[in-house]
Formats: C-alpha cells, structure tokens, sequence
C-alpha cells in the first residue's frame, strides 16, 4: 500500500467526470488500498479516485465502523433532508453548510465486480452523496448553501 498525494481544488481532474470501473483486477485493488491508507492518514471520512488523481468510478468511506469500498456506485433512492456543515480534503482549512438526503441508498460492486446495495444514514448518507458527487466532477462548495468565513473555519479547526 502507498499514500497517494491528494489533488486540490483548482487541479482540473476535480472537475472531469470519471469513466466505469470495467476491469476488476490487481491494480483495482491496490488502488482501493492506496486510497484507503491516504484517507486514513488524511483522517477523513470519504475519499473518491478522482482525488488522487484517478478518473475512475471508486470511493471509499469510513464514518468510524469500518470502510466501505464502493466501485461503479449510482444513488438509486433517497429520502429526508439533512442541513450540515461539510469540508473536503481536496479544499483544506474550507467549510460550508449544504443540504443532503437524510437516508441514500447506493447499488455499487466491490473490488471483484460483485453487486451490492448498502443503505446509510445522517453522517454516512452525506458521505455517499459528496464522494459521489466527486465522481461526476462536483465539489461541495458548489452545493453549500453557505461557505463558512475564513474568520470562522480557523475557529473550527483550532
């Protein structure tokens, strides 16, 4: 496994949507590896391959009970509303307040091309939703409804 650098906003790979995951191989799964050790290193809660520079349909998520590799995801059904405040790792030290379903429903595959659907709630429904927004080239600022000042982010992070 390696620690693959973050791409930061601005880096023009954020804003290209990414190709189906067709081949479910060795690399596949170091990929999914590699981006699980950068987001744990990173201490965040999702990481999408277009982060690290992969235009490839492949997220991985951990809210604290364990992580989620999801390949091919598609959203098949949501419900409820959830205002919360959220960040990225690609836009560092940047906090805003979007709106999201409150429950998401996600048909994926894992790592060997199985099927699966998994369900989330709260923190892990908002996770699903801004990763896979990464995959079609969205970043959460263009879905805050309000972006926190800077006076008020570097309160949040001290």
């Amino acid at each position: 496994m390696a620690i693959r650098q973050i791409v930061k906003e601005g880096d023009d790979v954020l804003s290209k949507k990414c190709r189906t995951v067709e081949r479910f191989d060795s690399r596949l799964g170091q990929l999914i590896d590699d981006m699980t050790e950068t987001l744990h290193k990173a201490q965040g809660v999702g990481l999408a391959a277009p982060q690290v520079g992969i235009l490839r349909r492949v997220v991985v998520i951990d809210v604290g009970e364990g992580v989620i590799e999801l390949v091919n995801p598609k959203i098949i059904a949501y419900s409820g509303e959830q205002e919360s405040l959220e960040g990225c790792l690609s836009c560092p030290g940047e906090w805003g307040y979007t709106r999201r379903p409150n429950y998401v429903k996600v048909r994926a595959q894992d790592r060997n091309g199985n099927e699966f659907e998994i369900e989330g709630r709260e923190l892990l429904a908002k996770a699903f939703c801004h990763e896979l927004d990464h995959l079609d080239g969205i970043i959460f600022k263009q879905k805050a409804i309000r972006m926190l000042t800077p006076q008020e982010a570097a309160e949040l992070n001290s």
